[in-house]
């Protein structure tokens, strides 16, 4: 367990500590406490949490004031005894216990494959940093500076490769920059959405889009990245030379100069949603008013006392609707589809100052919280979204517990709309729960039951000038329009052309719109070539995209250090477990809500394949790129370097 400093504590550290052990999180105690102690006594009833509804914190872990006393009171004394010295009985708890805590502060069964993970990020080894012997000349260029692109940088920095960013917006942070629509926040908890290596003093449990993007905005900053970034520059064409086993990248800087370099590997870290899409419906580019796509939201746009038109309702749209509800003077919602979406119980809420102290001064509560959440918003649905096809109304769920779900989320709904009853039927699903990434409400529900509020259940046909005409000939009149049509996510790196060995566009081997790499990292015929957030690494299920994003680096930086022990310098997977490894995602999404028939969703190509999901658990998919397999690769001897400078 670190510490920020060791020694008998200060009356004011020890009084920080009094206020946050009085409203701590008595599962996480009980973790720290077994810990510190070693005893296994708070492994055991009477201190057994109860398990929690929903995706509520659990703070009191369901049990007695009078046992919650004796825990608060054991856990100051033990932190205590630590900070002024005492070593830590358990300093490395092994899958198993780390699997049994878990279950114990969850009250619920995780199993001891997932211990794995949960042992090395308590331990801080699941996201290793550290250097290895590169080639002389070695150098990698990282295309985009989002949250992808500042962790490979990191990682390259600490192994000592050489690399630079281009970055085609003019600051770090990707889509947190970009989205600054009203209301752009996470819909994961930020003490979770955050780098395994970098954790922040959050303001708030879900975190805005401002405070987001000041974080990303620090951690390359403090580990200095800028030194390495060209901001306002956008890759158009990356070339592989096979003569040179090199790329050979064309870029364009913020004054339109075109610019050509040499790198020995390119790291893809564009994201699944960075280019937005817009429907091609006739007389959009008329509209008589702005036209705006959340990812492009301009600067000072006043919505005060506008007839406000939005397109959609998905995860944006729902953030949206409700930030801006009480400015505008009508709002028309077209929304031919419709959205399962989960109460948010900590919608808004900040994080009390005792406890962002706790967070801050014991970082052991702080990874034991982390963990609680990863298992709650990451895994804990995963076994409920695998289809029981003897199941006797597959139209409504696709198994008893996603048929529970179902009847709570209903009833939720129906809480929400209040006397508004007759939306139920425009704004209930009529496939499973979690067919769609399941949302979180921020008051959508009561927002589209509100008097000046309209909702449309169908598509827009049309527009003439600030005219809206629905599918079903229904118009309405707009001032603002809000396209919240989501992105080409099918489409992967379709900002940018790749071409690889034999001249083989990356367009023509993924068919457009059916990405496939292996591991979600790497694709034949293009060498040293990684896609990070690549094909089949979202997450449907929930949680964190940074845990398989450090996953995905942990293990190309792992084949690049083993390469370069065999003395090749270049690696390109084969095409037999690329394959192989394909139909393994494709099998199990075949068994996964999101292949359910009678139902489209954005992770899906038109073809009817999911390219944007993973079907694996985290640990599963940590499981995967822990070790390296060199029989799945080809590997090339490292040649001296001799085009490596950049030229124009």
């Amino acid at each position: 367990m670190e510490n920020r400093s060791k020694g008998k504590p200060t009356s004011a550290w020890v009084q920080n500590l009094d206020e946050a052990v009085e409203i701590a999180n008595i599962p996480t105690l009980l973790m720290v406490l077994h810990q510190i102690t070693g005893d296994s006594c708070w492994l055991q009833a009477p201190y057994a949490p109860r398990r929690a509804r929903g995706l509520d914190d659990n703070d009191t872990g369901g049990l007695s004031e009078d046992i919650q006393r004796e825990i608060r009171v054991a856990a100051r004394k033990a932190i205590l005894n630590y900070r002024s010295g005492e070593a830590i009985a358990v300093a490395a708890p092994d899958a198993e216990l780390s699997a049994r805590m878990l279950s114990h502060s969850m009250a619920e069964e995780v199993t001891p494959a997932y211990g794995e993970i949960v042992s090395q990020e308590v331990g801080g080894t699941s996201f290793l940093q550290a250097p290895f012997d590169v080639p002389a000349g070695f150098r990698a260029l990282i295309v985009g500076a989002g949250m992808s692109g500042i962790c490979m940088a990191i990682r390259l920095k600490a192994a000592g490769i050489d690399f630079d960013i281009v970055e085609k917006e003019t600051d770090f942070g990707g889509t947190w920059r970009e989205n600054r629509y009203p209301g752009a926040g996470v819909d994961t908890p930020n003490h979770l959405y955050s780098y395994s290596f970098a954790q922040y003093d959050w303001s708030h449990y879900f975190a805005l889009q401002g405070e987001l993007w000041d974080y990303f905005r620090k951690v390359a900053n403090d580990n200095g990245l800028a030194l390495h970034t060209e901001f306002g520059t956008k890759v158009d064409t990356a070339r592989y030379d096979e003569d040179a086993n090199e790329w050979v990248v064309t870029t364009v800087g913020p004054k339109g100069t075109a610019q050509t370099r040499r790198y020995s590997a390119l790291f893809s870290a564009v994201g699944l949603l960075s280019v937005p899409m817009v429907p091609d419906i006739p007389g959009l580019s008329s509209f008589a008013g702005p036209l705006v796509h959340p990812a492009e939201w301009p600067e000072g746009l006043d919505l005060s006392g506008k007839r406000v038109a939005i397109v959609g309702n998905g995860a944006s749209a729902m953030q949206i609707v409700p930030a801006i509800a009480d400015s505008v003077s009508q709002m028309a919602i077209f929304a031919r589809s419709k959205q399962w979406a989960a109460p948010f119980p900590q919608f808004r809420k900040p994080v009390p100052a005792p406890i962002r102290w706790l967070l801050q001064e014991v970082p052991l509560y702080q990874k034991w919280y982390r963990q609680r959440l990863a298992w709650t918003f990451n895994d804990r649905v995963h076994a409920s979204l695998q289809i029981d096809h003897d199941y006797p109304e597959p139209a409504r769920a696709i198994n008893a517990t996603n048929d529970r779900h179902r009847t709570a989320f209903v009833d939720y709904v129906k809480d929400e709309l209040g006397d508004r009853q007759d939306l139920l039927e425009k704004v209930l699903p009529d496939y499973p729960p979690f067919g769609k990434r399941m949302l979180l409400d921020n008051g959508w529900f009561r927002t589209v039951a509100r008097d000046h509020v309209t909702l449309i259940d169908q598509h827009l046909k049309e527009v003439r000038d600030n005219t809206l005409i629905a599918s079903d000939g229904t118009t309405q009149e707009a001032d603002v329009l809000i396209m919240a049509t989501g992105f080409k996510v099918a489409q992967m790196i379709s900002s940018y052309e790749v071409i690889g060995r034999d001249g083989k566009r990356l367009r023509d081997e993924w068919d457009d719109d059916n990405a496939r790499a292996f591991l979600g990292s790497t694709v034949p015929g293009f060498p040293n070539f990684f896609t990070l957030l690549g094909p089949n690494t979202g997450l449907g299920h929930g949680g964190s995209v940074i845990t398989p994003v450090e996953s995905q680096i942990h293990y190309i930086m792992k084949l690049l250090e083993t390469t370069f022990a065999q003395g090749a310098g270049t690696v390109e997977v084969r095409r037999e477990p690329f394959e192989a490894y394909n139909t393994r995602v494709d099998e199990a999404h075949g068994n996964m809500v999101w292949t359910h028939k009678g139902m489209d969703n954005w992770y899906r190509n038109p073809r009817g394949r999911v390219v944007a999901l993973t079907p694996w658990r985290h640990d599963d998919f940590w499981r995967m790129t822990r070790d390296i397999d060199l029989t799945d690769y080809t590997l090339t001897p490292t040649r001296p370097a001799s085009k490596r400078e950049k030229t124009d």
